[in-house]
């Protein structure tokens, strides 16, 4: 699998533009060499897996047919693997090769007859019996047509080397032709006109013909098949994502009950209890009521700078407003170890994504402060052409992890909700390196 960090695009050169006529010229020489080549190709497979088949079946109850018939499926993949790079210039579509069963690590029995128990070997062979079947329709339509539009075209250059019979002259005066050498060989350019001017509909649909009927037993099958998997696979994702968004956010609905009521509600308790004493002293003791009153007004601008506290870490404004460059700056400004922030401009991203690689900052900052004793560190945030790269090293104690009941475990969630990968490298005394990968 390849690496979180291995997001790169890579871009094909231009492909030499070619002129319509070579196009066409180019289209049917592969379409005429394909159907040409199919058809011997045909007649050998035709032969070899009919003759293997009821050689193998008809003795494989004396086992002797059934290294006879593997080694038949085994010449029919092989025939199959050249069809499937011969009918790519044919269709224009790269064919996908697909992956056979291996019996790799078992037993030599098992290895050896591992073919009979592959389906799209079967198929191959299916394929290798009835390809003649196309074949042949399309070997005669591009003989035919190829050698009526050669022949009627020149045949002005060889009509002389024919011997012709002695002219029937009342047949001409009956049909009104004058001139029979010359009407002759007018009707003989006319039918290598017409056949010229559809030979490249005929071979390129006779090649077609022959190549999705390669295609719809070699590959299509395995096709099918892996997009069933990928769909699988694909629901597994959500349902993963899905697991995580919710856990990521209980998470952070325990995170921030836990702050409320160790901060701002023990400040408005203790609050209230003042105010409430205040006014009891108010007649007896107005100086030590107005002393009450003023602590109680710093303990309100306390309580006031949690909850804005607090605030920034459900949705702090700074980001919404501004942008994830000056978001990450605050942060860093905030922070209580120097950080070395390299964090570019760049275009306003979708909101999940900024809000996800604030909150990777924000909460790698926050273990680094409490947990590290580092003395320095790193910020970086990379745009790729595939998404967003979020890293923080710090040269502290190591030994974070993502496994549950640790700090970053949540923060974990958290990332793979937004459908990204969370990495940590952090080996014992050699500081930590938390990278985010987050797809756009």
């Amino acid at each position: 699998m390849p690496s979180v960090y291995d997001m790169t695009t890579t871009y094909a050169e231009p492909a030499p533009t070619r002129s319509p006529a070579r196009r066409y010229l180019r289209q049917l020489g592969i379409d005429t060499q394909y159907v040409l080549l199919g058809f011997p190709i045909g007649l050998i497979t035709l032969v070899v897996g009919i003759t293997g088949f009821a050689v193998g079946i008809s003795t494989a109850i004396i086992w002797i047919g059934l290294p006879v018939l593997v080694g038949t499926l085994m010449l029919a993949r092989g025939f199959a693997m050249a069809e499937r790079a011969r009918i790519g210039p044919v269709i224009g579509v790269k064919s996908t090769h697909p992956i056979y069963r291996s019996k790799r690590g078992e037993g030599f029995l098992r290895r050896t007859l591992g073919p009979l128990s592959d389906g799209q070997t079967w198929l191959d062979l299916v394929h290798a019996i009835f390809r003649f079947i196309p074949s042949t329709i399309g070997f005669c339509f591009v003989v035919v047509w190829w050698a009526l539009a050669l022949g009627g075209l020149s045949y002005p250059l060889w009509d002389w080397s024919l011997p012709h019979p002695p002219d029937n002259y009342e047949l001409h005066e009956l049909l009104g032709f004058q001139d029979t050498m010359a009407n002759r060989m007018l009707l003989n350019f006319a039918i290598g006109v017409f056949f010229a001017g559809t030979l490249s509909w005929v071979v390129r649909g006779v090649a077609l013909m022959e190549a999705w009927f390669a295609r719809g037993l070699l590959v299509s099958v395995y096709e099918l098949r892996r997009q069933v998997t990928e769909a699988e696979q694909a629901r597994d994702v959500a349902q993963l994502q899905k697991a995580a968004a919710v856990s990521a956010e209980a998470v952070a609905l325990r995170k921030l009950e836990r702050d409320i009521h160790d901060g701002p509600q023990q400040r408005l308790v203790r609050l209230a209890m003042d105010l409430g004493r205040a006014e009891q002293q108010f007649a007896d003791d107005p100086e030590r009521a107005r002393a009450i009153v003023a602590e109680a007004l710093t303990q309100t601008r306390e309580t006031l700078d949690e909850l804005r506290a607090l605030s920034r870490g459900i949705a702090p404004p700074i980001l919404v407003d501004r942008g994830l460059q000056a978001a990450l700056t605050a942060l860093a400004g905030r922070c209580t170890i120097p950080v070395d922030l390299d964090a570019p401009a760049m275009e306003r991203l979708d909101p999940g994504v900024e809000s996800t690689a604030y909150f990777v900052v924000a909460e790698a900052l926050t273990n680094v402060a409490k947990h590290s004793h580092a003395s320095e560190v790193q910020v970086s945030v990379q745009r790729i052409a595939t998404g967003l790269i979020v890293t923080v090293a710090d040269d502290g104690v190591g030994g974070a992890s993502l496994a549950k009941g640790h700090g970053l475990s949540g923060l974990d969630d958290r990332v793979r909700a937004a459908g990204g990968v969370l990495a940590v490298d952090s080996p014992q005394d050699g500081g930590t390196r938390l990278t985010a990968a987050l797809p756009l």
